[in-house]
This record gives structure tokens, C-alpha cells and sequence, in this order.
């Protein structure tokens, strides 16, 4: 356990962004079954055959198990520069892993090998090699080319969509609003401080008023922490809606057949409210499909939008609540997320 503290000024300085290059760290961790699927059971099993080609062309896939998601025993950091942003592609976060100097990653590897148990002579021969920064890179952009890129829209709408509510609530109502679903695993103590659950040391940290950055993630079952000198203090947690209760496909999917599957899913995608481009990614419609179908479920009082920015933001009203609650009573069946079928019932 470890005690983050706060002052006002973190509070101001403390900002939320999305990495698709330390997501892609994390879907690798899924890929390979060091971190449980979940979820993404569906997805792994789509692409694992994939991956396991990919690791089989480029050892240094395989490597990065001795150097990184290791719980107590350290990881590396320069493989995952600190995100400036929400908005920031793939190619620029991993040219910025790549002006890594030889010599600062081979000190974070040898310190981090030096905490396991010893690693297979070909793994330590490329990861103290004069190439190894590039190497990684390397094999980081294919694993996103090759598979991650292909359902990036998707997972980028499950962040977002995280990140419009949880920063509202930040910026509105203070750090226990914010924390409050965040995790188990994190509570907010009104004295000052953040409390986080993991590991076996009593640590205490400052954020000085540099703020705190937050990483939502769709492939962490956990929250990790970033607590060194190198990165801005930061955690990263499961986002919101990353496995949302979705009405089933069977026979007894009442809500389904009362209001179309479409409709039914979005309702059930709306436990985390959304604009309509992160329904959009989500469902695989189109912008104007999906705004036809909350318009109706808007018309028919089910669900609500607000104005953030230039987009509106859907929620479920309590109604919609009552019919999902209903509907999930009495089919007590739990369907994937990634069914993305259109309505067989006309609107």
C-alpha cells in the first residue's frame, strides 16, 4: 500500500490522457495470457494465432516478458514514454521511445534483470545489445500495424469516453468524485491524501502540486502506478464500459425484441455515458445511423444528452436504467461486448 498526497494545486495540475503505445503494451500482456482476457476473450482468441506468427518472426516480442508487466520486480520505462495528451498518435509516442539512449535503457534493463530470475541467454544478448532500442520499437509497430490498429477506434471510444466523465467529475466536484468507481483497489482520504492498495511496502509520495496523471486502460484488469522520477506520477486503471452488461442474443432477449438490438445495445453501452462518436466506434455504424437511433431512444425518454464542448453527451435516464436492470434480471445472461449486429427489427 502507498499514500499518494495532494494539495489544491495538484488538483488544478492533474490532467487525464491515452497512450495507444502503452495500450499496445498492455493488449500484448492479454495476447500472451499474462494478463487475464476478460472481456477480450473474443478478440483473443481472434488474434492469438496472429500474434504467436509475429513473436515467431520478432524474438524481441518475446523478450519484453523479462522486462516488463512483472509484478514486485520492476519494469522499464523507456518503452513507454508519458503521454502529452489525448490525441496523440501511435507514430509519435513510439519516435519519441526511439530517441531512447543506448546506454538509459541498457541501465533500466540490467536494473530490472537484475531483480528476476535469470533470462535465457539469447533474451539478454538482445536486450543488452547496441540495437535494442530499435529493436523493440520495431517489434511494438508491428504488433500495432498487424493487430492492434485494426479495433483502435473501438478501444479509443472506450477511453474517451472515460476520460469525458471522470475529468468532469474532477473538475466539478474534487478528487473523491473522481476516485470513487475508479477502483477498489483506490480511495480518496478526506484529510489529503490518496490511498492505493498494492504491493507490500508502506510507501509515501508528493505530488507537489505537479498534479497526478491519469492512464485509463481497456486491457488492465488492475491499477498500476508510476511513481519514478523519470515520468510524472501517474496511474493507470481499467476504464469504464470496457465490459458493459449487453443485451443477449438469444430467445430471451426481451429488450432486444421490444426496442431492435441496436437500440438494446446502445442502452446497455450507456452504463457509461458516451457522445455519438464513441457509440459510433463502438457499434461499427456510421455517425448518422447511430444519432437516428438516439434520437429515438432520446424521443422516447430512455436516455438523455448534454452539451460538453461542441458534443453532447448521452446517459441513460433512470427509465433506461430500469428496462437494462430488467431486461439483464431476466435473461441473467451476460453477452460480449464485440456484437456489433444490426437491429433485425426495423425502427
Amino acid at each position: 500500500m502507498f499514500r499518494i498526497e495532494v494539495t489544491p494545486q495538484d488538483l488544478v495540475a492533474s490532467r487525464f490522457a491515452i497512450s495507444p503505445l502503452i495500450e499496445t503494451m498492455h493488449a500484448q500482456w492479454v495476447l500472451e495470457g499474462r494478463t487475464r482476457a476478460g472481456a477480450h476473450r473474443r478478440w483473443v482468441d481472434r488474434w492469438h494465432a496472429r500474434y504467436k506468427e509475429l513473436a515467431g518472426r520478432h524474438p524481441a516480442l518475446r523478450a519484453m516478458a523479462a522486462i516488463t508487466g512483472n509484478k514486485g520486480t520492476g519494469n522499464v520505462d523507456f518503452i513507454a514514454p508519458p503521454p502529452a495528451g489525448m490525441s496523440v498518435p501511435f507514430e509519435t509516442e513510439l519516435a519519441a521511445m526511439r530517441t531512447t539512449p543506448v546506454a538509459q535503457a541498457h541501465a533500466e534493463i540490467t536494473s530490472v534483470l537484475a531483480q528476476r530470475p535469470p533470462v535465457p541467454q539469447w533474451t539478454r544478448e538482445l536486450l543488452l545489445g547496441p540495437g535494442v532500442v530499435q529493436v523493440l520499437a520495431d517489434a511494438y509497430e508491428v504488433l500495432w500495424t498487424e493487430i492492434l490498429s485494426a479495433d483502435w477506434p473501438r478501444f479509443q471510444a472506450i477511453l474517451e469516453r472515460d476520460v469525458v466523465q471522470r475529468a468532469g467529475r474532477l473538475a466539478a466536484y474534487g478528487w473523491a468524485a473522481a476516485l470513487d468507481d475508479l477502483s477498489e483497489q483506490v480511495r480518496w482520504h478526506g484529510d489529503g491524501y490518496i490511498e492505493v492498495r498494492m504491493g507490500q511496502s508502506d510507501e509515501r509520495h508528493r505530488l507537489g502540486g505537479k498534479g497526478l496523471l491519469f492512464l485509463p486502460s481497456a486491457f488492465v484488469p488492475a491499477v498500476g502506478a508510476y511513481l519514478e522520477d523519470a515520468w510524472p506520477y501517474a496511474l493507470t486503471y481499467p476504464a469504464r464500459g470496457t465490459a458493459v452488461e449487453a443485451p443477449a442474443t438469444g430467445a430471451g432477449a426481451g429488450l432486444a425484441v421490444l426496442i431492435g438490438r441496436t437500440r438494446a445495445r446502445i442502452l446497455a453501452e450507456l452504463a457509461v455515458p458516451a457522445t455519438t462518436t464513441h457509440l459510433a466506434a463502438l457499434l461499427g455504424h456510421s455517425l448518422g445511423t447511430t444519432g437516428g437511433h438516439l434520437a429515438a431512444l432520446r424521443r422516447t425518454g430512455l436516455i438523455t444528452g448534454t452539451r460538453t464542448g461542441r458534443a453532447v453527451l448521452y446517459a441513460r435516464t433512470p427509465l433506461g436504467d430500469a428496462l437494462v436492470a430488467g431486461n439483464n434480471e431476466n435473461t441473467g445472461t451476460r453477452a460480449r461486448t464485440d456484437d456489433s449486429s444490426a437491429d433485425s427489427i426495423p425502427p
